[in-house]
């Protein structure tokens, strides 16, 4: 017999706004009645493992779609638990039954700007009316004393219900479409919509008699039943990639939230400094169902070249499943999967090192990114960073660890030097005090490594100190003969001071050079290449550049040693050679921007050095001569 129910005037409103304004994308409608049919499924499953006393139980749980574009139709049907009629009165006939006004008047002010109620009210069945003009509900019950009913609302003031043909269990939805909607008739839109939202539900999902759903969703599963194989497969699936994944890591955990997941890393980058920039591809799912496709947030930005799969049933969700509430629990998870994909990357590093190596090469400078931006994770990405050492071979890598654990106990620091390459790197002034010292310093060759390393500041409790920086003095096995004294290094320290004028602050006597002439070393402690290199281009009214840098002058080297009598009975060629001696050392220190005033005067240099030569060869025609030039003195 059929029954006619009104649906009470708040109910109308509630429906009103799930079928006009909650959903921002009406394909969503689809997803919604494939979850609900997917958890009649399982619930179907859950009572199979209880009870013996099942409608039909020889019939397996699916989930199946069919089209009919001549009726104009949309068919959903599961084979899950089915609804009585009862509960099809309570679950279909009232919807929020356990609601109030207040429910209503809060719903109505969250989607009058942005939807972020939790889906715990059962409207995801009512999306269904922003398709179609009327729908049809055919449920049997697994009860076996149970009668199929049927349920019909075309989504105005009331719904009708009768008895039901003869049903098998399970629950059949139909949905006669409006006009506006009729394209969700067509198989390929269809697939379209089960390929981005339902591709992993855990039971077949069939469209027109085609399995949808050929993929499994891994993550779902123990380690131990997963092949690589499948691994592989998965990834290549999910990526859209045919390359295998460099790693993967399959992380389940119960708290603080419940979390399934499978995270891959790809061979290579795909993003370009500069240009293209990657998107995370790790999407969220509830259920195997998907809730946000490129989730943000999930994981850090400098993460976004991992691929994957995160799976939460705590996660509260909106009404319509496209965003998340509680952004507290968002940010828990994000540390708990940043934590643990870290630690992952480092335990690769141990048992893998050449994969890991890869690894680096590809993915170094988002992992530097990370430590720029992230004070979070500081510590953990310091042990995954790796760098040329003085005291490895060259194309060798170390990390900060072992680096720590191959210093003397008198060590308390880690030195380390920026430079564009190692030749360069062992070519410069600043290395000479630690090749003397035969004590390790890390090269960095990436400008980006000095943000790095003031972000950094120290590892394993040890401070991070830059080479320039050092205050170290040179180990020297004699004293070279034909040095400055104390005295003479002071005076001509003033004499190059009142030469220079305001290019430098003070004029030292170094004890950290031994095979360059001089060093330029920066009085601001604070001061790193990367602030240099915004300043250097700067000029003050004197037209000088803003540093603060001492220059510090190698007594025992031979061009001081002759700058030393130059400068009483040449003075011209002494200033000139000043100006380059002090030119020489900002090049060493990359404070060199305009070469064009230095090599004029180097011009002039090597023409009175010409001039030198010739003379010399006049007064001496049959001496022995070794290579280099002499300066006038």
């Amino acid at each position: 017999m059929k029954e006619t129910h009104k649906f009470e005037a708040e109910i109308q409103q509630l429906l009103d706004i799930v079928i006009n304004s909650l959903y921002t994308e009406k394909e969503i409608f689809l997803r919604e009645l494939i979850s609900n049919a997917t958890d009649a499924c399982e619930k179907l499953r859950f009572q199979q493992a209880s009870s013996s006393s099942i409608h039909q139980s020889e019939i397996p749980a699916v989930v199946q779609i069919i089209a009919d574009e001549k009726e104009g139709t949309l068919t959903i049907t599961d084979t899950g638990c089915g609804m009585t009629q009862a509960e099809m009165i309570q679950n279909l006939g009232t919807i929020a039954h356990s609601g109030t006004k207040a429910f209503l008047s809060t719903l109505k002010n969250e989607v009058a700007n942005k939807p972020t109620f939790i889906g715990q009210f059962g409207v995801g069945f009512y999306s269904a009316f922003m398709v179609a003009s009327e729908v049809t509900v055919y449920s049997r019950s697994f009860l076996p004393d149970e009668k199929p009913c049927c349920w019909r609302s075309q989504g105005m003031s009331s719904f009708e219900v009768e008895p039901g043909e003869d049903e098998k269990r399970g629950t059949r939805i139909v949905l006669r479409l409006k006009d506006d909607s009729k394209k969700y008739l067509r198989e390929y839109e269809l697939e379209r919509i089960l390929k981005k939202y339902s591709k992993f539900v855990p039971f077949p999902l069939e469209l027109n008699g085609k399995q949808q759903n050929t993929v499994g969703a891994i993550w779902s599963r123990n380690r131990s039943e997963v092949s690589r194989e499948d691994y592989t497969k998965f990834y290549q699936f999910l990526g859209h990639d045919q390359e295998e994944p460099l790693f993967y890591l399959h992380f389940n955990a119960d708290a603080p939230l419940a979390v399934q997941s499978v995270l891959f890393v790809p061979q290579r980058s795909f993003e370009t400094p500069g240009l293209a920039r990657m998107e995370s591809e790790v999407h969220l799912y509830c259920r195997k169902v998907l809730i946000q496709s490129r989730s943000k947030g999930l994981l850090p930005e400098w993460l976004r070249f991992v691929k994957g799969v995160i799976d939460s049933e705590d996660l509260p969700l909106n009404i319509s499943r496209e965003t998340m509430q509680d952004n507290s629990l968002v940010q828990k998870l994000n540390k708990v999967l940043t934590s643990r994909f870290l630690k992952f990357l480092e335990e690769q590093a141990e048992k893998e090192p050449a994969q890991y190596e890869k690894f680096y090469q590809a993915f170094s400078r988002f992992l530097k990114e990370g430590i720029v931006t992230d004070f979070l994770h500081v510590e953990m990405l310091g042990r995954l960073l790796r760098y040329e050492s003085s005291a490895l071979e060259p194309g060798q890598q170390t990390s900060l660890a072992d680096y720590v654990k191959r210093m003397s106990a008198d060590q308390k620091k880690i030195y380390y030097l920026l430079a564009p390459s190692r030749e360069i790197a062992e070519g410069s002034p600043y290395f000479e005090v630690f090749r003397s010292r035969n004590q390790e310093v890390l090269f960095l060759y990436d400008p980006l490594d000095d943000y790095v390393m003031e972000h950094l500041l120290s590892f394993d409790s040890k401070d991070l100190v830059s080479a320039e920086k050092a205050e170290l003095d040179v180990i020297e096995s004699s004293t070279p003969q034909n040095r400055l004294g104390e005295e003479q290094g002071k005076l001509l320290g003033s004499w190059l001071k009142e030469t220079l004028g305001n290019q430098v602050e003070e004029v030292k006597v170094s004890k950290r050079l031994t095979e360059s002439p001089a060093v330029l070393i920066d009085r601001d402690p604070h001061m790193r290449a990367s602030r240099k290199n915004l300043l250097k281009g700067m000029k003050t009214a004197e037209g000088v550049t803003p540093f603060q840098c001492d220059l510090e002058i190698n007594p025992a080297h031979s061009a001081i040693v002759q700058l030393d009598k130059a400068r009483q009975s040449n003075p011209d060629l002494a200033r000139a050679v000043a100006e380059q001696i002090l030119d020489n050392a900002k090049i060493a220190a990359g404070l060199m921007d305009d070469p064009r005033k230095m090599l004029k005067r180097l011009n002039f240099l090597v023409e009175r050095a010409l001039v030198s030569e010739h003379e010399c060869q006049r007064a001496e025609p049959n001496s022995a001569r070794t290579s280099g030039y002499v300066v006038e003195v």
